[in-house]
């Protein structure tokens, strides 16, 4: 690995951590699986943390439109220990249904439920700044001592 992988590695691994401590201030955990989902992929200059689809959900909400999945509601229904409080009342499946039509009908206004903005507090242009700082450094490093070695040849 190059010592810009390696920067790269350590940083977004870092990034990934934080995104998981926001996530879990915010009271967003349920199951856990978007935090246990997360993963960086770094290669030669590049990097970034992959997740699951509905990560853009869990950042802004969700408009208006198709209705989701009921199974995804759920599992989620039972992750956030809401079954047993209506054990006897109604079944899972239809709470699941009553929430996915209504989500489908008026969106999910992520701001009403834990917060907003779980990626931008944590990715900031200060914090990608101080990321491009630090790989710029060995560029310059890198740069000096190949122009130093080809000043001492000549």
């Amino acid at each position: 690995m190059s010592e810009v992988t390696d920067i790269l590695t350590e940083e977004f691994e870092v990034l990934k951590l934080e995104l998981i401590a926001k996530y879990d201030e915010l009271g967003m955990r349920s199951s856990g699986k978007w935090a246990d989902g997360l993963e960086v992929v770094v290669s030669e200059n590049k990097a970034s943390i992959k997740g699951y689809e509905y990560t853009q959900q869990l950042e802004t909400g969700r408009a208006p439109g198709k209705q989701p999945p009921s199974e995804a509601i759920e599992q989620w229904i039972k992750d956030k220990g809401i079954a047993s409080r209506i054990e006897g009342k109604i079944s899972i499946s239809s709470l699941a249904f009553l929430i996915a039509r209504k989500i489908g009908r008026e969106g999910w206004k992520r701001q009403e439920h834990g917060g907003v903005d779980l990626i931008n507090q944590v990715v900031t242009p200060e914090r990608i700044q101080k990321i491009l700082d630090r790989i710029s450094d060995i560029y310059v490093v890198n740069f000096t001592n190949d122009l130093i070695n080809v000043l001492q040849a000549a």
